[in-house]
């Protein structure tokens, strides 16, 4: 039996949204699916490869010297996951409905989101992939939905993160990718914290952390029905 893409403590995605904003199950998508995300996302159709491996090619004249291809396609992944993420936080905080210390979270999250995406954006430079459209739906300002979906997220970040981990040609851009992946580790913990407050999920709900592949990771943000465009 194969493992569920996210472990139990979450919440399944169509419980964020009653309006069936996620009609597709993550683990039911196909290449035909993945390929429709990654153009709405800037990467381009031609960009699927099988069996979680890296997102293919970027034309030779995209590429700097040095930085193999395979390192441009995870980056310009790690960058439309962090799009996504920073454009959920900047519009809860336009809506203002939060409060305390969820509203203390959501300006951190959303200040630390936006550094990763000028990070990986000028180490891409013209090589970086174009910011898509998104539609949050309510998720940005019902709170339960805000928070169940903010630890969906994040969870999935770390995952993304981690499994890509081994595929990189650059120690350097390893090194680079390790510190935000604990950054998001922390938002992870800290948003099943202000979600538990004595119930499940606890902040640190395991000894490991399991990964995923860029397939998996695709057919979830997919299922979200975030991005538009």
């Amino acid at each position: 039996m194969s493992k569920p893409l996210f472990d139990s403590a979450l919440p399944p995605l169509e419980e964020l949204d009653t309006d069936s904003a996620f009609p597709e199950a993550a683990a039911a998508v196909d290449a035909q699916t993945r390929a429709v995300f990654l153009r709405n996302a800037g990467i381009g159709a031609g960009a699927v490869v099988g069996g979680g491996a890296l997102l293919g090619s970027l034309p030779s004249r995209a590429l700097g010297a040095g930085i193999a291809k395979s390192d441009i396609a995870i980056l310009n992944f790690a960058l439309t996951l962090e799009y996504l993420e920073a454009a959920f936080y900047v519009e809860a905080i336009q809506k203002g409905h939060f409060t305390g210390e969820l509203d203390l979270f959501t300006r951190t999250v959303a200040a630390h989101e936006a550094a990763h995406v000028a990070f990986l954006k000028k180490a891409l430079g013209s090589r970086a992939v174009a910011k898509p459209s998104f539609n949050f739906k309510d998720t940005t300002s019902n709170q339960a939905k805000f928070m169940a979906t903010s630890q969906t997220l994040e969870d999935t970040g770390v995952r993304a993160y981690l499994g890509q981990a081994g595929n990189f040609k650059s120690k350097k851009l390893l090194g680079a990718a390790a510190t935000i992946l604990t950054v998001e580790a922390r938002h992870a913990a800290w948003i099943r914290d202000l979600r538990g407050k004595g119930n499940p999920p606890v902040p640190a709900p395991a000894s490991f952390q399991d990964k995923r592949t860029k397939a998996q990771i695709l057919a979830a943000v997919k299922a979200t029905g975030f991005i538009v465009g």
